[in-house]
């Protein structure tokens, strides 16, 4: 297949000394736990921005040898400058972003009608995917590399004594100042881009599965709510296309009322093109985890559990998930890929059928003309 997946394996590791070092502080930090990481994924911020003040209008008089009334001469004060989001595809998390943001004052006016400097305008990057909201109303959504919105308006500068001329007033010394930037508070909030969502009960094997998969390095333990925040992993395909894939942290009975994590996590799955169903073999009826799990979704937003999908049965190396393959394919609808996340089984189905996915998320959007989330 002109796609193939390519099953990407940890780095080799250099034998030089540079090379060396450096993958050792790789290893190093690969090895902060899951709770330490929290520290650095945040995903919802309140801001407050204020714009910068313009710059007041000069005053002063021209003066020159023999010509000792050359008039007013003062220029305008420069425009404060904004303060702007943008959306940058290298921040992951809203753990940077300050919880203010002051944007450069415009320079006074000088003489000889000479304008002010204009404030220089203040950039505040933000991850893809960052909805901006004012008094609870989404003011701003952030969904492609380099998009901008401006959050406060810097204000315009004053006036200089220059621009009161008139033939009434010939000597004019009134001039006006800067107005003041704008001001807001914002609420920022964040929800993974991704193009497929890993969906399951705690302990189903998504962190698991996404190692595999990727280079992701979710942590991976026997117990519950292992993964604490998002992760998203690449999958690379043999043509250079990739795919984006995003573990969610598990969900609970009852999570789209805010029970486990909850409502915490599930707003990042509304991003997802399709969703992968990450069901337990090993248990006894896996079927009712996709019920569960279908219904959460519902209840948390009407729709979302009829977005394009497979369900994925983990842990088929164990004996009991065998006899509960064929019990599961006769209870559920949608296609079944049964795998094993530990051993690597099966795999190559998933990622076959992946792409497939891709492939008719990409067809569609095209067709409608709309922009595709690309990594």
């Amino acid at each position: 297949s002109p796609w193939k997946p390519v099953l990407l394996g940890p780095p080799a590791f250099s034998t030089t000394r540079g090379r060396c070092a450096k993958d050792r502080r790789l290893r190093q930090k690969r090895a902060i736990s899951e709770r330490q990481l929290t520290r650095y994924f945040v995903d919802q911020r309140k801001v407050r921005v204020v714009g910068g003040q313009g710059g007041e209008g000069g005053h002063s008089f021209h003066s020159e040898p023999r010509k000792v009334y050359g008039g007013p001469d003062g220029g305008n004060g420069g425009d404060g400058g904004h303060v702007i989001f943008k959306a940058d595809q290298q921040m992951k998390s809203l753990s940077a972003v300050f919880p203010f943001y002051q944007g450069f004052h415009g320079e006074r006016g000088g003489s000889k009608n000479c304008y002010g400097a204009n404030g220089a305008h203040l950039y505040v990057k933000v991850p893809v995917g960052t909805l901006v909201k004012e008094d609870g109303k989404v003011v701003a959504d952030l969904t492609q590399h380099g998009e901008e919105y401006i959050a406060a308006y810097g204000g315009a500068g004053g006036k200089g004594n220059r621009f009161f001329l008139s033939n009434e007033n010939r000597a004019p010394k009134s001039f006006t100042p800067g107005e003041p930037g704008q001001q807001r508070v914002l609420h920022l909030e964040l929800k993974t881009t991704a193009h497929a969502g890993l969906v399951g009960f705690p302990n189903a094997g998504k962190s698991s599965l996404l190692r595999a998969i990727s280079r992701a390095k979710p942590a991976v333990a026997a117990y519950p709510f292992t993964t604490l925040n998002p992760h998203v992993g690449i999958v690379h395909y043999q043509d250079y296309e990739q795919v984006a894939v995003a573990d969610i942290p598990g969900l609970i009975k009852g999570a789209h009322q805010n029970r486990g994590l909850g409502m915490a996590f599930l707003k990042h799955i509304e991003r997802c093109r399709f969703l992968l169903y990450v069901l337990d073999l090993s248990v006894p009826q896996p079927w009712v985890q996709l019920q569960d799990l279908q219904c959460e979704l519902e209840a948390y937003e009407k729709g979302l559990s009829e977005r394009p999908c497979v369900v994925i049965g983990n842990k088929i190396d164990l004996a009991q998930s065998r006899i509960n393959l064929p019990l599961l394919r006769e209870r559920v609808a949608a296609r079944v890929i049964a795998l094993s996340a530990l051993t690597g089984d099966n795999l190559e189905e998933l990622l076959m059928h992946l792409r497939e996915l891709y492939d008719t998320y990409v067809k569609t959007e095209q067709s409608r003309g709309q922009s595709l989330v690309k990594w």
